[in-house]
């Protein structure tokens, strides 16, 4: 049984934050990881009870064939696209995170690093020599909401330059 790769620590919390409990809608958990076997698979599991319903929830992610190496903070994955997250997701993240920026300098720096890390992550999803994200790389419904909304937002030059954006604010606020 094959589960979806987690790349990093930071790529499988990111994907906790964005489901909420299907009982009760908390997104709050105190979320337990373990290495495990599976099926003769090793798989790393995240469990937690909610501490709004009490539900029990446990994800269970596949490993990458080689771990990624930590670059800048966040770092959600290596040169391949993810598997938990399609590209419109990615660009929501971004989104919120833009559009979420602190006053105090220290703190927009990270925001505008998820900003900028999570606008990585959907040019991930676009092939070598092709000029936009393909509509199959939007497998969820929201995923396929924030593409359907402004598709044009999916173009290579335009997500270069809304990264090298972010990029640019980073670097103002001090931050790395």
């Amino acid at each position: 049984m094959a589960f979806a790769m987690a790349r990093t620590r930071d790529e499988a919390h990111l994907y906790l934050e964005l489901h909420p409990c299907p009982d009760c809608g908390s997104v709050e958990a105190p979320w337990e990881h373990a290495l495990i076997e599976v099926d003769g698979d090793l798989t790393i599991s995240y469990a937690a009870v909610c501490p709004g319903c009490a539900a029990e929830r446990e994800y269970l992610f596949g490993l990458p064939a080689k771990e990624t190496p930590v670059g800048s903070w966040p770092t959600f994955g290596g040169t391949e696209p993810s598997e938990l997250l399609d590209a419109g997701q990615w660009l929501a993240v971004a989104d919120q995170a833009a559009g979420n920026v602190p006053v105090e300098p220290a703190e927009a720096g990270l925001a505008l690093s998820i900003a900028r890390a999570a606008v990585e992550e959907v040019i991930k999803f676009v092939p070598p020599g092709q000029p936009v994200v393909p509509a199959e790389e939007f497998w969820t419904p929201d995923g396929r909401q924030v593409f359907e909304a402004e598709p044009g937002r999916f173009r290579l030059d335009r997500l270069l330059v809304v990264r090298d954006t972010y990029h640019e604010l980073v670097r103002e606020t001090g931050a790395k």
